[in-house]
């Protein structure tokens, strides 16, 4: 579980930090009318969000979740700051569980 979990977390910030990069740009493309970052932002982030899917899945068949807990973390990626909680709760519970199943 460890080779899906550091995937999972490294994906996790940087989707959380692309958001709050795509929250900036879309604030300036409505606000201020400059579309030029959101341009390039969004893209990026759309695509990383995808990634970040596959290692959600990765992740929750290894660990065996249930489909609504890794909906749940699925969505971690779609509301700001959100993915950094989520992040640390998830690796919390897949510590918790590899220690428990080594004991």
């Amino acid at each position: 579980m460890e080779s899906a979990l550091k995937p999972f977390r490294v994906l996790a910030y940087v989707v959380g930090v692309m958001l709050l990069v795509l929250c900036v740009a879309m604030v300036l493309r409505y606000g201020f009318g400059n579309a030029e970052m959101s341009k390039i932002i969004a893209p990026i982030h759309g695509g990383l969000y995808m990634i970040y899917l596959i290692a959600v899945m990765n992740l929750g068949m290894k660990a065996r979740w249930s489909w609504p807990y890794m909906l749940g973390v699925m969505l971690g990626g779609t509301v700001p700051f959100l993915s950094f909680y989520v992040e640390r709760r998830v690796t919390q519970r897949v510590q918790t569980e590899q220690a428990a199943a080594e004991a």
